[in-house]
């Protein structure tokens, strides 16, 4: 079978499953078998798609990905997000957006500690939007920040996606964490210079509120007491690996114990939270660990049929410079976040651009970065952007869709000229990863 048809049928049978409302787990398998029985030897291809779901659940770089949600299931479950929040609520004082502004900066320090973006945009929004409408903020000001807030919880580690890119991808797992945190923090001084401009040329967006001034001495109490203990899991996760002291997975696992006696300190934890904890931990690591297992056989399909080595001989015949190739696949998977989840977007698009980018030389860090960036993007990416339906959840219900896609739009703009600014300026994202100690 010529490469172009093996392609087509493939891609083909994935689209025409997902579009029939298979679950992607599902279709992924489905067409592993099909491309299992057709291109890998029949029964022998069904005894190797097994062989590779075993030896993918049983990868330990994968280990971080658990302990990661768990620690973003213990903070969300137990409180001490919330009482972050409003900490740092208390400690903003008289700047233009200030609850806008709150939501930015709590948002990015539960992201430093949850690695989830769709359990920072449910907090945020379920306690944020509500005082904000009640004040008369704008809907633009007061949904768009904690939409784009939400994404950064995929850049700052811990974070599971990036621990899952870099496992598919064959990028060293400590690299690629380290790398999103100057991004990370890139995008939220975007976000937070644009509330601060805009609501200053226009105060009609957040009207001033009329509260009591407390001395600064009072209003740093709760954030030493609730938020500054918090941000030290933070400094044992990436110090410990940044120091060359443990491995991702170590560092992981001491995350997930600093986080269980955070909430013990606090008297936060409960058996029903600590139950619902491990619950949802389990469910989300499931659910990555099949689409992980789904990988390794659709990327061997993939290559014996020929559609991979044929793909990027077409390329290479089209004498574009590095520069274009990465920017036509960063605009390939932006395109697709229009309609895909980023699960789907990692298996669909990893087998062909990594051996691109080593093709390229390109360096591998960088090059993670910014596709975590675009799939970070694609979050908030109309029509089927997922924290665009999380949003839609925890607005009032008044809220349309379309007043959600208006207020994501600015915040969607500003990540994309962050892309921009780490596309031009690979040090941005390689400087940092190069401190680890080996």
């Amino acid at each position: 079978m010529a490469w172009p048809v093996a392609l087509a049928s493939l891609l083909g049978a994935l689209l025409a499953m997902m579009a029939l409302g298979i679950p992607v787990v599902f279709a992924f398998f489905g067409v592993n078998i099909l491309g299992a029985i057709i291109f890998l030897g029949g029964d022998a291809g069904l005894v190797q798609l097994l062989r590779n779901v075993s030896s993918s659940v049983s990868n330990f770089s994968l280990v971080p990905i658990p302990l990661f949600v768990f620690m973003g299931e213990v903070m969300y479950h137990t409180g001490m997000a919330q009482r972050a929040i409003d900490a740092i609520d208390r400690l903003i004082y008289k700047i233009p957006g200030r609850l806008s502004i709150v939501a930015i900066v709590g948002g990015t320090i539960f992201a430093a500690l949850s690695g989830s973006t769709m359990a920072n945009t449910a907090m945020l929004g379920s306690t944020l939007l509500p005082e904000m409408q009640r004040r008369g903020y704008d809907r633009t000001i007061a949904m768009g920040p904690i939409l784009g807030t939400g994404g950064i919880a995929m850049l700052i580690p811990p974070s599971g996606l990036a621990v899952l890119l870099a496992s598919l991808a064959k990028i060293p797992i400590a690299d690629l964490l380290i790398a999103g945190i100057i991004p990370g923090l890139i995008f939220a001084a975007l976000f937070f210079g644009y509330i601060v401009v805009r609501c200053t040329l226009d105060p009609r967006l957040a009207p001033a509120e009329d509260r009591p001034r407390e001395p600064l001495a009072r209003r740093m109490v709760p954030f030493l007491v609730y938020v500054l203990p918090l941000m030290l899991i933070f400094v044992v996760v990436v110090g410990s690996i940044l120091g060359g002291v443990a491995t991702p997975s170590e560092s992981a696992a001491l995350g997930g114990v600093a986080s269980v006696v955070a909430a013990v300190g606090y008297r936060r934890l409960t058996w029903q939270s600590f139950a619902t904890s491990i619950l949802e931990t389990a469910k989300i690591s499931a659910m990555i660990f099949f689409i992980a297992s789904a990988s390794l056989t659709f990327s061997q399909i993939l290559a014996f049929s020929g559609a991979t080595q044929g793909l990027l001989e077409e390329l290479r015949a089209l004498n574009l410079g590095p520069t274009a190739l990465i920017a036509g696949m960063l605009l390939v998977l932006l395109f697709m976040g229009c309609f895909l989840d980023q699960l789907s977007m990692m298996l669909i698009t990893l087998p062909f651009f990594m051996p691109l980018a080593q093709a390229l030389g390109l360096d591998l860090v960088w090059f993670g970065i910014l596709l975590l960036l675009v799939l970070e993007i694609s979050f908030t990416t109309p029509p089927f952007g997922m924290l665009l339906f999380v949003m839609k959840g925890v607005a009032p219900p008044d809220t349309t869709m379309r007043d959600i896609i208006v207020a994501a739009t600015p915040f969607v703009l500003l990540e994309l000229l962050g892309l921009v600014l780490m596309f031009l300026y690979p040090p941005l994202v390689t400087w940092l990863p190069a401190l680890i100690q080996r």
